[in-house]
C-alpha cells in the first residue's frame, strides 16, 4: 500500500522528491522543511561549540581547533538527513567516533547522532532501523570504555540501552503516523476526485434529460407548423382569413421552436463530453409522468393538480395559490416549473415527512415567482416515514438550477427562519412573441387556491 500511494503522490505531485519517504510537499513548504533542517544544524552546532567551552569531566580534554571543526562537520551534516537519512547517520556516527578518539568529551557531539537514528527509524525498515540502534548502543559504550577509569559502566550501559531505544520507538511511530497520513491523504483526494466526477455525471444527466424533453417541446411544435401549413395551403382558394391565422400560428410555433432549440443545443454543447451511454432515464422519474415511460409527453402546469393529488397521497397537506394575472407560459418554461415544483415537493417527502407544504405561482409584470414552502418535519420521534409514493425528479438542486438558468432565471433554496425549508424559483416573464395567441393559463381572476 505505501509503494501504490508514493506512486500516486509523484503522479498528483511532479515535483515533489523522488524519495519515498518524504512528504510529497510542493515548493514552499518543502523550502520551509529546508530552512528548518539549517536552522536546527546551525542551532546544534551553536550550542555544541558554546558546550565545548565548558570544563569537560575528567578525563577528557577541553575542545579545540580541532575538536570545533569536527563539532561544526557533525552539525552541518544534518542539513542532508531528509533526502539520505542512512548516509546522514553514518557520516555523523563516524564523526562521533573520531571525535571520541581524539579524546573529546562524547555528550558534546552526543545529539546528531540520535537525531539521525531517530530520522532512520522513522522512514527506512524495521531492520536498517535496529542496526543503526546497534551501532549508537556500540558507540555509547565505545565511548565509556575511552574513559573507563572515570565512568561507572553501569550507567554507561544504562544509557547506551535506554537513550538509543527510546529514540528508536519515537522514531518507528512517527513513521507510522506518516504513513497513516499519506494514506488518508491519498484517499481524501480519491474521494474528492470522486465527488467530483459524481457531480459532473450528474450534471451531465440532468442536461441530456432536459434535452430531451425539449425535444419533445421541438418536435410538437414541428408537427403544429406542419399541420397548419398543411390548412393553409388547402384553404387558401376559398377562406383567405382562416389561411391568414394559420400563417399566423405558423408565424408564432416557429419562434417558439427556435428558441427551444437553441436551448436545447445550449444545453448539448455544454455537456457532450461527459455525455452518458446507454441511460435513458437517469432516475426513473419517467414513471410519475401522465401514461407513464419515457415516451411519455412532456408534463406542463396543466398537471399540476395530479401532482399534488399524488403528493397528497404520500401523506403531505399540500396547497397551491395562484397569483397575479396568469398568462400562458411557452411549452419548455412550463416544464420548467412542473419540474422543479415536482423536485421540491419530493424533497418534502424525502426530509420532512408527514407534514405541510404550499405551493405559490406569481406572475409579475416582468417575472414568474415560484415558491414551494414546509413546516418541517412534524412528526419527530415518532420512527422512519416511509412515503408511499416515490417522486424524483433529477438531482435535487443541480437539475432544478440548470433548468432555470436555460430560461435566464435563478432558483434559491434554504431554511425558513420559521422552520422548515423553501425553494424559490424566479424565471423572467416570456416576451410577447413567446406568446403567439395571449391566451391565458386555465383559470380566471387575479388569485387562486387549490
Amino acid at each position: 500500500m505505501p509503494d501504490r500511494l508514493e506512486e500516486g503522490h509523484r503522479h498528483r505531485f511532479p515535483f515533489s522528491f523522488p524519495f519515498p519517504f518524504l512528504f510529497p510537499l510542493p515548493f514552499p513548504l518543502r523550502y520551509r522543511s529546508l530552512a528548518v533542517d539549517s536552522a536546527l544544524a546551525l542551532g546544534y552546532a551553536g550550542a555544541a561549540l558554546l558546550l565545548g567551552r565548558e570544563q569537560p569531566p575528567s578525563g577528557w580534554q577541553p575542545l579545540d581547533e580541532l575538536g570545533a571543526v569536527l563539532t561544526v562537520l557533525v552539525g552541518l551534516v544534518l542539513l542532508a538527513r531528509r533526502i539520505a537519512p542512512v548516509a546522514t547517520f553514518a557520516t555523523s556516527g563516524a564523526l562521533w567516533v573520531v571525535f571520541i578518539t581524539c579524546g573529546y568529551w562524547p555528550v558534546v557531539n552526543s545529539m546528531p547522532p540520535l537525531l539521525g537514528l531517530y530520522t532512520v527509524a522513522a522512514t527506512r525498515t524495521l531492520r536498517t532501523s535496529v542496526v543503526c540502534a546497534a551501532v549508537v548502543t556500540g558507540t555509547w559504550v565505545y565511548a565509556g570504555l575511552a574513559n573507563a577509569a572515570n565512568s561507572s559502566m553501569p550507567t554507561v550501559l544504562a544509557q547506551a540501552v535506554l537513550f538509543p531505544a527510546v529514540v528508536f520507538v519515537v522514531g518507528r511511530g512517527s513513521g507510522r503516523l506518516a504513513a497513516r497520513n499519506r494514506q488518508f491523504a491519498e484517499l481524501t483526494f480519491q474521494l474528492r476526485r470522486q465527488q467530483e466526477e459524481n457531480a459532473r455525471q450528474a450534471l451531465t444527466e440532468e442536461r441530456v434529460r432536459i434535452a430531451r424533453e425539449l425535444h419533445d417541446v421541438v418536435a410538437h411544435h414541428m408537427s403544429v407548423i406542419s399541420l397548419q401549413a398543411g390548412m393553409a395551403s388547402y384553404v387558401f382558394p376559398t377562406d383567405p382569413e382562416a389561411s391568414r391565422q394559420a400563417l399566423d400560428t405558423i408565424a408564432g410555433t416557429s419562434r417558439e421552436a427556435l428558441e427551444e432549440m437553441r436551448r436545447m443545443l445550449f444545453l448539448l454543447r455544454v455537456g457532450q463530453e461527459d455525455q452518458p451511454e446507454g441511460r435513458a432515464d437517469p432516475d426513473g422519474s419517467g414513471a410519475l409522468e401522465p401514461g407513464g415511460g419515457a415516451y411519455a409527453p412532456a408534463p406542463g402546469l396543466e398537471l399540476l393538480d395530479r401532482l399534488l393529488d399524488r403528493v397528497r397521497g404520500a401523506g403531505v397537506q399540500v396547497t397551491m395559490e395562484v397569483a397575479g394575472s396568469p398568462t400562458r407560459l411557452p411549452q419548455g418554461m412550463a416544464l420548467c416549473v412542473y419540474r422543479v415544483i415536482q423536485e421540491a415537493l419530493t424533497n418534502v417527502l424525502k426530509h420532512a415527512g408527514p407534514t405541510r407544504a404550499a405551493v405559490t405561482i406569481r406572475y409579475e409584470s416582468r417575472t414568474v415567482a415560484v415558491t414551494v414552502t414546509d413546516e418541517g418535519s412534524a412528526g419527530e420521534g415518532s420512527g422512519a416515514f416511509q412515503p408511499k409514493t416515490v417522486i424524483t425528479a433529477g438531482h435535487g438542486l443541480i437539475g432544478m438550477r440548470e433548468r432555470a438558468k436555460i430560461y435566464g432565471g435563478s432558483v434559491t433554496a434554504g431554511p425558513r427562519t420559521s422552520g422548515g425549508f423553501e425553494v424559490r424559483l424566479v424565471l423572467p416573464a416570456p416576451a410577447t412573441g413567446d406568446r403567439p395567441d395571449g391566451r391565458p393559463a386555465p383559470g380566471s381572476g387575479d388569485a387562486r387556491s387549490r
